[in-house]
């Protein structure tokens, strides 16, 4: 049809728009999908390397994922992901080229070890030799006639060869006992810089980088498979004021004792972290919103009902504290700093109302 000499646009159907509309929306809700896990693949690939700066590519990974989740516009996420590109790829060359030294180290190990193999070996060709010497020795002892001296020859001849015996035994026991300190060493040592890397030096639980690392962690395996868990913020009632009247020791002899009593009340699968100063974090894998609040509930009522000691004299003033405690539980999209402020709006609402007291999410 014309109208004013001129072809109208065909009509469109409002139920095929809409279809199409629904379609591209699914669609970018699955490449959304698809991105976030993507970039938890990254971060899983890239190994905690000092040496290459790990930690920084890590977060400027999430950085770049933030902006992806933002509504900002595609023109502003291209650029970012332009200048971003490089410095991916130029992270995964300096990890595969660390990786490719590290290999060539090992290889000389390898080669190392195949050479102390191959000394050995010869240690073991030149026992070898004096036992078959002795077995010709003892052939020789047969030929003779004289009964008596076959029998005192073959009594000498035993001896040395369990001297010999004696003296391999312990040679080798002396060089798997060295082997297996050096081992054993080397274990220690890793296993003590991994603890000291990711531990409080005060109170001995987990630190706020181990936090950090754990909470997104969980974050993004929730992008994937369904992983509920939930946690509690918790910070100790006036402790500057405790601080003030007892002094800093006192004052970390209650953060030791708090500790204590948080990790005498939590399963060996939940996460306890000093988030900073008197504040803590406790994550409750598997855990409700109401079972998180109810164990907030037992911890605040354990951690008043205790009295410590100011120091160790006899007549040391009897010290207590109590703690407010703000719950949050992880709901589908959420990010760490969306989960955590959630527990801090909660833990200032309970500080609020008076403190010693817990205060979850549904009351915000």
């Amino acid at each position: 049809m014309k109208l004013f000499g001129k072809s109208n646009p065909p009509e469109t159907d409002p139920a095929a728009l809409t279809k199409a509309i629904n379609d591209a929306r699914e669609r970018l809700d699955v490449f959304s999908e698809s991105i976030r896990a993507l970039f938890l693949f990254v971060r899983e690939y890239t190994l905690d390397i000092s040496e290459i700066d790990a930690e920084n590519f890590k977060k400027q990974l999430e950085a770049l994922q933030e902006k992806f989740q933002r509504d900002e516009k595609t023109k502003t996420i291209a650029t970012q992901f332009d200048r971003q590109k490089v410095k991916i790829l130029d992270h995964i060359q300096r990890q595969k080229k660390y990786i490719g030294e590290r290999e060539t180290e090992f290889r000389e190990i390898i080669d190392l070890m195949t050479a102390a193999m191959g000394g050995l070996d010869n240690e073991n060709r030149d026992f070898y030799s004096s036992i078959r010497s002795q077995g010709e020795r003892f052939e020789e002892i047969t030929r003779l006639d004289d009964i008596k001296r076959i029998k005192s020859e073959l009594v000498r001849e035993v001896d040395k060869m369990r001297a010999m015996v004696r003296e391999k035994e312990s040679l080798d026991q002396k060089a798997l006992d060295s082997l297996s300190s050096q081992v054993d060493t080397l274990k220690r040592e890793l296993d003590k810089a991994r603890h000291s890397a990711n531990t409080d030096g005060l109170t001995g639980v987990n630190n706020r980088k181990a936090l950090d690392q754990h909470l997104q962690t969980l974050v993004e395996r929730n992008t994937i498979t369904r992983s509920p868990f939930s946690l509690l913020m918790m910070d100790l009632d006036d402790f500057k004021q405790l601080n003030d009247s007892y002094g800093h020791t006192v004052g970390d002899r209650m953060l030791l004792a708090f500790a204590g009593k948080c990790r005498a009340a939590v399963r060996s699968d939940d996460f306890l972290a000093r988030y900073g100063g008197e504040e803590f974090t406790l994550i409750l894998p598997g855990a409700s919103l109401r079972n998180a609040t109810k164990k907030a509930k037992q911890l605040c009522r354990s951690i008043a009902a205790a009295r410590y000691a100011a120091d160790d004299s006899p007549a040391a003033d009897a010290v207590s504290i109590t703690v407010s405690i703000g719950v949050s539980t992880y709901r589908p999209g959420d990010t760490v700093k969306r989960l955590v402020d959630r527990a801090d709006q909660c833990l200032y609402k309970a500080k609020a109302a008076g403190k010693n007291r817990v205060v979850d999410e549904n009351a915000l």
